[in-house]
């Protein structure tokens, strides 16, 4: 079964960090995003991917080739970029003859029974129950499970089960001709072609879909869910995975530290990762992302990303402070 991942997107809620990388290769603990995608889609005997790029497209083309050499792969570009839905319609070359498909969105890791979902005979749509139906995707589904109705963004939901962005298609080419049918009479929701138009539209021909409720959903498209999909995505990691040393340096769990770096006379955690070949000295960091080839010294970051190759330096002071002193340094 092949995998179609979009990724044509240029993560307008991620800048600063997406102004010179793809959105899909935003690092979150320890790793891109999208290697979190592929990597889950790889335990689950997934083999063959349709990877839908735009935005910066070359860089996430040369880490596909650079850290899976085993896989197969397709690149398809989207320009311009017209939605979800008119991703998937770019890939119809690739999956029209297929006997099923699984789409998984380039911004989200989701927590899944992979195998679970291969093995249904109908198509299923990932959903988890959220407290803000009306920003999501929604599905309505009826007595028997089979889903009933899909609206995209309601104003007033029917429904608090959210569509989370993994999908397994049983009918590829419907699918395709649903899509085709939204592209020639220029169906558009908020400006868009939505994959959840199309899928409607397969409802209303007869196609039975049914959920399957993921464990989790990381959303990793804009900063504070990123960051909250760091700090749980490292808690998760085993729990004696070893950290090297550094000199006089606490580390508080959960943490990643990549390769070569360089650490002295600071407190690093919990829930930070760092890239490869960073050095950082005399600071303090939790919850966080810090990438790699930065340079940090003298600094007390918390929530926050540092993008790749940055310098960032605080304010180094010697104090000789009295009785009854107050002293404020945060203007």
């Amino acid at each position: 079964m092949k995998a179609i991942i979009p990724v044509a997107g240029v993560g307008s809620k991620l800048r600063p960090h997406t102004h010179t990388q793809p959105k899909a290769l935003v690092p979150v603990a320890g790793k891109p995003i999208l290697a979190h995608i592929i990597d889950g889609l790889l335990e689950g005997g997934i083999r063959e991917f349709v990877l839908v790029v735009g935005y910066l497209g070359d860089k996430i083309e040369k880490f596909i080739h650079t850290t899976y050499t085993d896989i197969k792969v397709e690149f398809v570009i989207q320009e311009p970029r017209e939605g979800l839905g008119h991703a998937i319609w770019l890939t119809k070359p690739f999956i029209e003859q297929e006997e099923a498909v699984l789409i998984v969105l380039g911004d989200t890791i989701v927590n899944v029974d992979i195998q679970a979902l291969v093995q249904s005979k109908n198509s299923v749509l990932g959903v988890m129950k959220v407290s803000t139906p009306w920003l999501f995707g929604i599905a309505e589904v009826d007595g028997q499970g089979l889903i009933k109705r899909l609206v995209e963004k309601p104003k007033i939901p029917k429904s608090n089960l959210a569509l989370v962005g993994i999908y397994k298609i049983v009918n590829p080419a419907l699918l395709i001709a649903t899509l085709q049918y939204l592209i020639d009479h220029q169906i558009k929701t908020q400006n868009d072609y939505h994959l959840t138009d199309a899928l409607m539209k397969m409802i209303e021909e007869g196609e039975k879909m049914t959920t399957i409720q993921v464990n989790n959903w990381y959303d990793c498209g804009k900063k504070q869910t990123l960051l909250e999909a760091n700090a749980i995505l490292l808690g998760r990691m085993e729990p004696n995975r070893p950290i090297q040393d550094f000199p006089e340096t606490i580390i508080i769990p959960p943490v990643s530290i990549g390769n070569n770096c360089l650490v002295n006379n600071s407190i690093i955690g919990p829930h930070v990762a760092i890239g490869d070949n960073t050095n950082i000295q005399a600071s303090i960091i939790n919850n966080s992302i810090i990438g790699s080839y930065s340079e940090l010294s003298n600094v007390v970051l918390h929530d926050s990303i540092i993008g790749n190759d940055s310098s960032l330096k605080g304010l180094s002071q010697s104090l000789n402070i009295g009785d009854n002193t107050e002293i404020n340094f945060s203007r």
